[in-house]
């Protein structure tokens, strides 16, 4: 009789290549091989050149948080689920939580304390007030983040999974808007007042300012 499959099978064997089953013999190597356990990387956060030695587990979101004290982008799951550490990286809205800093060495980040300030509000930040699209807040920098970028991703031709005619150009319906800020939970419930601050925005930026009214004389 054949003994077991148990014992006939062996660790090392079936283990892929450079990865050992874990005896004494197997540590040393396993330890030559190791990765560092610190990196050192450059981000452009706000437009400010920031050289950050980093544990190679941080986050995107804590590095901006923990290192360079930018608080505005919020910790809310920690698992991509919420949206209230969305931020851009080279004009691509992501969710920081998810990123490790060390993959953005050398990108452009921004965070909601580079859009806008006190005394001159982003347009998207004035609607938010205008229209009470908050309440208790905890959720706004990321929401205004992914409004900002559902409008520029609109303009871009960037269709998404309630887009009908990808041939046709993309109006910014009601049902895009829901769509694209899906990411984005507010447990306050604002939804509706975030959506009219989105149009208002959208609707602005469309109408011609006085120098185009005079260029187009």
């Amino acid at each position: 009789m054949s003994p077991p499959i148990a014992s006939r099978l062996s660790t090392s064997r079936f283990a892929p290549e450079g990865v050992g089953s874990g005896g004494p013999a197997d540590r040393p190597e396993r330890t030559r091989n190791a990765l560092p356990e610190r990196t050192r990387i450059t981000l452009s956060v706000n437009g400010t050149r920031h050289t950050l030695d980093l544990d190679n587990r941080t986050t995107l979101l804590d590095a901006l948080r923990e290192e360079l004290t930018l608080t505005g982008s919020k910790k809310g799951c920690d698992h991509g689920q919420c949206g209230a550490c969305t931020v851009s990286v080279n004009g691509t809205r992501v969710n920081a939580c998810l990123c490790l800093a060390v993959m953005h060495d050398g990108d452009a980040v921004e965070t909601v304390e580079g859009i806008g300030t006190p005394d001159r509000l982003d347009p998207m930040q004035a609607a938010f007030l205008a229209h009470d699209a908050f309440q208790c807040g905890y959720c706004t920098p990321g929401q205004i983040a992914s409004a900002r970028a559902v409008i520029e991703e609109v303009r871009a031709g960037i269709p998404s999974h309630v887009t009908g005619d990808l041939s046709a150009e993309i109006a910014l319906t009601d049902a895009e808007i829901r769509e694209r800020m899906s990411g984005n939970i507010c447990r306050c419930g604002a939804y509706s007042n975030i959506l009219a601050a989105i149009i208002e925005v959208d609707e602005s930026a469309e109408e011609p300012t006085d120098a185009t009214r005079e260029k187009n004389r």
